[in-house]
């Protein structure tokens, strides 16, 4: 197997839009927000292309402030982001979601890294970064469903008893899917 990094022609990854692109047209046939969908895949885009070439760089820097100003980067914006469902109050719940975000996913990074992986350093990136990544985003998405079904269970006048009950079932549905998943779909497709 060749550790050769690929490079992968503008045409080619055109190709890759093909799928989202049909997903747009239905958005927009449906009188949905098809704006916000063309919004997110261009700043996908340019998002990628920018952080192709800062991981290069990243991976081979051999600084673990570095790594930590990163990761403190990354809970930021994925606690922002996982606000997107909420209208009102961003700035108030901002300091909760991200207090959320950093405690269960740096407290299940320290068991990974340190107990499980055993990293040398600590703060290999090549290893870190990517499974900070992955928790963070699981994170913020899980987030997002929760506080998007909790505003919408108090909008329809549930008590909120009940509406962080139904939220909080909600959100788990995608990281059951995972782990119902994970040896015979996550796993291989990474491979």
């Amino acid at each position: 197997m060749s550790n050769s990094i690929q490079i992968i022609q503008l045409q080619n990854l055109a190709l890759a839009f093909i799928p989202a692109l049909v997903v747009v047209w239905i958005m927009y046939r449906w009188s949905l927000n098809s704006g916000n969908a063309i919004y997110a895949l261009a700043r996908m885009m340019l998002q990628l292309l920018g952080i192709g070439y800062v991981l290069t760089y990243i991976f081979a820097v051999n600084n673990p402030a570095i790594i930590l100003i990163i990761l403190t980067v990354m809970l930021t914006v994925a606690s922002w982001i996982a606000l997107g469902p909420v209208k009102d109050k961003r700035r108030y719940l901002y300091l909760r979601v991200l207090g959320c975000i950093s405690l269960g996913c740096l407290a299940t990074l320290a068991v990974v890294s340190f107990g499980v992986l055993r990293l040398d350093p600590w703060y290999a990136p090549q290893i870190l970064i990517p499974l900070a990544g992955i928790m963070f985003a699981n994170a913020m998405n899980v987030l997002s469903l929760a506080i998007e079904r909790f505003e919408s269970e108090l909008d329809v006048g549930a008590s909120y008893e009940e509406a962080r009950q139904r939220a909080f079932r909600a959100s788990l549905i995608p990281i059951i899917n995972s782990l119902l998943a994970v040896g015979l779909v996550s796993l291989p497709g990474m491979m």
